[in-house]
C-alpha cells in the first residue's frame, strides 16, 4: 500500500530466512501456489481517503494467513464493517503494549508488557463482532486484533521497526503460522535467479541500461552470471553525476567483469537543460534524454532480443 517501511518489512522477513516478494496492492499473484501468507503494509493514505489504495481482500483472506500492519490492519477492519476514525492527535512514537490473549498464536508467547512503535493518524475505534482485541496500549485499545475462526490478524503498531522490541518475534510467529520452512538465504536466491535466467534467455543477447546505482548493478551481475558475453550494458553520463563518478563506476563495472558501453552525453543534456529552473521539467528532460540516448546506442547493436 505504499508505506515508507514496506521495504523494511521485506527485509525483516528475509532476515528470518524466508523468501518474500513485494507486490502492488492491485497486482496480487492469485494462482501462485508458492504463496504461503500475506502481509498488508502501512500506507501514506488514510483508509477514509477517496484516493486511498484499496483492494478486495475476500479471496486473499479465504486462502492465506494474513497480517495487516497499520493501514493494512485498518483496511481489514473497515472493509469488514468496522470503523476507522482520525485520532485526536497523531499517534507517533513509543508505546507500551499489553498482551490480553496469552494463547494467541501471533502474540501469545511475547512478554505480557513490551515496547512497540506507533505511527498513524487514524485509529480503529470499532471492530466487527467476529474480531477480538488481543493487545492494547495506554492510548490505543485496539492495538492488535484477531479474526475469530480465521488466520487473520491486524496490528496498529509497526513490528518491522527497531523500536518494537518483540517485532522480529511477531513476524517469526506469523511465518510459523504460514508454515514457512525458513530455509531461504540470499545465496539460494542468486542460484535460483541465475538458473531461471539461463532457462529463459538461453543463447539470446541482452542489452541493459545502467544507472550506476545498486538495483541496476545487481541486475547486471545476475545477468552476467547467467549469460556472460551475451550481455551488453550501457551507462550514460548525463553530466549530473558526482565528480569523477562516471570514470569510477566504469572502472568498478570492469572489475565485475561486465561488458559496459560508457556514453558521454554531457553536452547534450546541458543544452537541453539550459535555462530550465522548474524541478519537474528538469526531471522529465533528464528522463527522456536518458531513454533517447539509450535507444540510439541500442540501435547500433545487432541481434539483440531483450
Amino acid at each position: 500500500f505504499g508505506s515508507q517501511t514496506t521495504q523494511l518489512i521485506g527485509r525483516r522477513v528475509r532476515e528470518l530466512n524466508t523468501y518474500c516478494e513485494i507486490v502492488p496492492f492491485n497486482k496480487f499473484p492469485f494462482g501462485d501456489r508458492s504463496v504461503k501468507g500475506v502481509i498488508l503494509s502501512g500506507s501514506p493514505f488514510s483508509v477514509n481517503d477517496d484516493n486511498a489504495f484499496k483492494t478486495d481482500l475476500h479471496e486473499i483472506r479465504r486462502n492465506y494467513p494474513v497480517l495487516g500492519i497499520c493501514y493494512g490492519a485498518q483496511w481489514i477492519a473497515q472493509s469488514s464493517g468496522g470503523t476507522v476514525d482520525k485520532s485526536d492527535s497523531r499517534e507517533y512514537g513509543r508505546a507500551h503494549l499489553s498482551v490480553k490473549e496469552t494463547g494467541d498464536l501471533l502474540l501469545g508467547n511475547l512478554p505480557q508488557q513490551s515496547q512497540v512503535w506507533m505511527s498513524h493518524g487514524d485509529t480503529i475505534v470499532r471492530i466487527p463482532d467476529n474480531f477480538s482485541v488481543i493487545a492494547s496500549t495506554e492510548e490505543v485499545e485496539i492495538a492488535a486484533y484477531k479474526v475469530k475462526d480465521e488466520p487473520t490478524w491486524g496490528v496498529q503498531f509497526h513490528p518491522e521497526v527497531f523500536h518494537t522490541e518483540q517485532g522480529n518475534k511477531i513476524l517469526d510467529n506469523f511465518l510459523a503460522i504460514c508454515g514457512c520452512r525458513k530455509d531461504w538465504t540470499p545465496a539460494s536466491f542468486i542460484e535460483a535467479t541465475v538458473a531461471d535466467l539461463k532457462e529463459t534467455l538461453g543463447g539470446d543477447k541482452v542489452i541493459l541500461a545502467l544507472s550506476g546505482g545498486v538495483d541496476s548493478s545487481v541486475v547486471a551481475v545476475l545477468l552476467n552470471k547467467a549469460i556472460g558475453k551475451n550481455l551488453t550494458c550501457i551507462f550514460v553520463n548525463h553530466g549530473l553525476l558526482r565528480k569523477n563518478e562516471f570514470e569510477t563506476v566504469l572502472e568498478n563495472y570492469e572489475h565485475l567483469g561486465l561488458n559496459v558501453i560508457g556514453v558521454d552525453a554531457r553536452e547534450r543534456f546541458y543544452k537541453e537543460l539550459a535555462g530550465v529552473t522548474d524541478p519537474e521539467r528538469k526531471r522529465k528532460i533528464i528522463g527522456k534524454g536518458f531513454i533517447d540516448v539509450f535507444d540510439e546506442e541500442a540501435h547500433k547493436l545487432t541481434a539483440i532480443k531483450w
